[in-house]
C-alpha cells in the first residue's frame, strides 16, 4: 500500500458547503475506489476517518468539518 501525506495548510474551504477540502488528481492516488483517509493524531499515530470524497473529471477531494494533517492510504 502506498500513502500520500497532505497538510491541514492545503486544505480550501468549498463554498457550496461548510467543509475543507484538499485536492489529489486521480493519477497520483489512483481511481479513488479503495482511498484510506487517515488524520495525524498530537502524538504523532494516525486514525482512521470516514471522510467525504467526492471526484471531478480527473480530481479527487477530501472533505471534512476542518483541515487537519493526515494521509491517504492507496493501492499502487
Amino acid at each position: 500500500m502506498a500513502h500520500k501525506n497532505f497538510r491541514k495548510e492545503g486544505f480550501v474551504k468549498d463554498e457550496g458547503s461548510d467543509l475543507y477540502q484538499v485536492e489529489f488528481r486521480k493519477g497520483n492516488i489512483g481511481e479513488g475506489a479503495d482511498l484510506i483517509v487517515e488524520r495525524q493524531k498530537e502524538d504523532g499515530e494516525y486514525e482512521n476517518l470516514q471522510a467525504e470524497i467526492r471526484r471531478h473529471n480527473d480530481r479527487i477531494f477530501i472533505c471534512w468539518s476542518e483541515p487537519f494533517n493526515g494521509r491517504v492510504i492507496f493501492d499502487e
